[in-house]
């Protein structure tokens, strides 16, 4: 028969969708067994009500062969086929579906009962893929109930690709379909012929169509001991290995998410999730989900217990899995899992999804806004379950994923505060050990108003800061902040179950009475022009210079005025050393010096004051670099720090 040609919009078509539409070459497997699928699924629905069918839903199966030397790969099926005339209009024709127009069909006849029938191959270009690895590709297929001429039963449709195909008559001993992929010669920038080695093609079943229904098989190389004639020194037969073939089936067919829940076992499901996800340790806890409605799906999501090791990389991608019909169609879908769960791997498999041509994306996002919003609020509701039930295992996940949570909460401009705020957990002076903020609130005295917060580079440093040592010595808990983030998350939170938080660094810390308030005032109108001095002396490394009504034993303390304060200022530092300064320009803390009236060093710099004005200005300088020291501020000039101690003491 003489070559026909692809009709001219056809072969534009084919032409884009070899270059263009499928992202990577290895699809096209996926895309020809799916449609060997689709090919079964439509015989499997006709013997329900045609014994003459013959085949029971165990005899169906799709067969891959791979052969080295005639450099091809047949994929195989005994499904319904095609006649001649069918693969004239659904391989001639490319975007027309057999598939889809077959399942229309169905829906008709059945008044739109046959929900069933799962097929998922509606575009009718997935064959096309072929090409992408493909120098030739033959067809050969034989129809149910068609019987044929002898010799002429079936058809065979072949073609090199955009330039046309040719039908012929042929003989096929049973209904199904042969495609056979002539695979490309091998190029400088691609090796084509991995298409046929068994490693791959094993590897990309699973990774695609593991869960396709009917069994995939495929000659597997094994390898056996065999004893030979060869004697040992013992006299015994000598052993041997030696490689043999066996058909096997490839693909696991029942995805663990869809078995009940009672056949599943914890550890099946944790030894899943580390061969999947390429995990050693177990989850903390496995999500479960079976929804119907709106959009029906099921779920299988895993909380990890360590993170990734590239897990604060640009290389690191989040998302789920997305199956439809058993295939999956998209392997880290973003979109469907909020940035604050990034952690949490999974797959998600609907026979909703509205796939776009090349079985990649989604046309539109409707399905995944449903499914999201589902799936956060089950992730939130088992992290909680997780905190309250075994906060063992909980301070084991957020070890490793909390700072996730704090950055979910500050950024969005606090969008997401009230989802995260009692998964979240800070370090505790009194526990000595991070809790969450409502086992904070709990545990306050009644006449406490406030949360208390301290922020530094480490908890022993916190441990020793002076303006904490009042909070401590009233009772109250203090919640060490350690992290960069750590501010912005109670800045945006501001309150905590109508509990405002405070930092020990703040002028007002809600226990003072008036009349203490009133003798500060007093003793800083008292010691103006002394405050002032020390200001001016320090040559503007401070916005202010102030009583303190919080010190105790310590001489002074740094503390800070307006927004930024002194950790702030530290991460914006990092920030931009690794951004540049213009990312966010020179942020720096207004920075107050607080002086302990009471402390015989207060003493001594009002005695130098009032007697000696060079030494005054050097003890200014000293106190002011001790307080950098407690709180944790690189000193600008130790060995000037180091002569005034020396010029001071000695």
């Amino acid at each position: 028969m003489a070559k026909r040609q692809f009709k001219s919009e056809s072969k534009r078509l084919l032409e884009l969708m070899i270059n263009s539409i499928y992202t990577h070459k290895e699809i096209f497997l996926r895309e020809l067994i799916s449609n060997a699928s689709d090919a079964i699924d439509k015989l499997c629905y006709i013997a329900l009500t045609d014994d003459k069918v013959g085949l029971t839903r165990e005899d169906f199966e799709i067969s891959i062969v791979a052969d080295k030397d005639k450099k091809t790969l047949t994929i195989s099926d005994n499904g319904v086929g095609m006649t001649a005339s069918e693969l004239e209009s659904n391989l001639g024709v490319i975007a027309r579906s057999g598939s889809l127009q077959f399942k229309k069909e169905m829906d008709e006849s059945t008044e739109g009962n046959a929900t069933d029938l799962d097929i998922i191959g509606q575009f009718g270009v997935g064959f096309y893929s072929a090409f992408m690895v493909a120098a030739k590709v033959t067809v050969i297929s034989r129809a149910y109930g068609d019987s044929g001429d002898g010799e002429n039963n079936a058809s065979k449709w072949v073609s090199s690709g955009a330039d046309g195909y040719s039908i012929t008559a042929c003989k096929k001993d049973t209904p199904g379909t042969e495609i056979i992929i002539e695979i490309k010669e091998d190029t400088d920038d691609e090796k084509y012929s991995k298409y046929l080695e068994e490693y791959t093609l094993t590897n990309l079943v699973r990774k695609y169509s593991d869960y396709v229904r009917w069994p995939i098989k495929m000659d597997v190389t094994k390898s056996r001991q065999i004893e030979t004639d060869e004697k040992d020194k013992d006299g015994n037969n000598k052993k041997e290995w030696e490689d043999y073939i066996e058909t096997e089936i490839i693909n696991s067919r029942v995805p663990i998410w869809q078995r009940p829940k009672s056949d599943v076992s914890d550890d099946e499901c944790a030894e899943f999730y580390k061969e999947k996800f390429v995990d050693q340790a177990d989850p903390v806890a496995v999500i479960r989900v079976s929804a119907e409605g709106l959009v029906s799906y099921n779920a299988m999501l895993f909380i990890p217990s360590v993170a990734p090791y590239d897990y604060f990389t640009r290389e690191f991608k989040a998302g789920l899995q997305l199956y439809s019909s058993g295939i999956m169609i998209m392997e880290h879908c973003s979109d469907i899992l909020s940035e604050h769960f990034r952690f949490v791997r999974g797959v998600v498999d609907s026979q909703d999804f509205s796939l776009n041509i090349s079985r990649e994306l989604l046309q539109h996002d409707r399905q995944l806004k449903v499914i999201s919003t589902n799936i956060e609020k089950k992730i939130k509701a088992e992290l909680k379950k997780l905190m309250d039930d075994d906060i063992e295992k909980y301070e084991t996940f957020y070890k490793a994923f909390g700072i996730q949570l704090k950055y979910g909460i500050a950024n969005g401009y606090g969008m997401n505060r009230d989802l995260l705020a009692d998964l979240i957990m800070f370090y505790s002076s009194k526990a000595e050990k991070p809790i969450p903020l409502d086992e904070y609130v709990k545990n306050m005295p009644e006449e406490q108003k406030y949360i208390y917060f301290a922020s530094g580079e480490s908890i022993s440093l916190l441990d020793k800061l002076p303006q904490a040592e009042q909070v401590r010595d009233k009772g109250y808990e203090i919640l060490y902040l350690t992290d960069d983030i750590d501010e912005f998350v109670v800045k945006v939170l501001g309150k905590f179950e109508e509990k405002e938080f405070r930092s020990v660094n703040d002028s007002d810390l809600g226990y003072e009475n008036e009349e203490e308030k009133k003798e500060i005032e007093q003793q800083e109108t008292d010691n103006k022009d002394l405050l002032d001095f020390v200001k001016e002396s320090l040559d503007g490394k401070v916005a202010a210079v102030r009583l303190s009504g919080k010190l105790k034993s310590h001489p002074v303390c740094l503390t800070t005025q307006g927004e930024i304060t002194l950790e702030m200022e530290r991460y914006f530092k990092s920030m931009q050393a690794q951004q540049g300064v213009g990312m966010f320009g020179e942020m720096q803390a207004e920075r107050v010096l607080e002086l302990n009236a009471e402390h015989p060093s207060f003493a001594a710099l009002h005695d130098a004051f009032a007697n000696d004005k060079d030494k005054a200005k050097d003890f200014s300088k000293l106190l002011y670099g001790q307080a950098l020291l407690t709180a944790g501020v690189p000193l600008e000039d130790p060995a000037e720090f180091s002569e005034l101690v020396s010029k001071l003491v000695f």
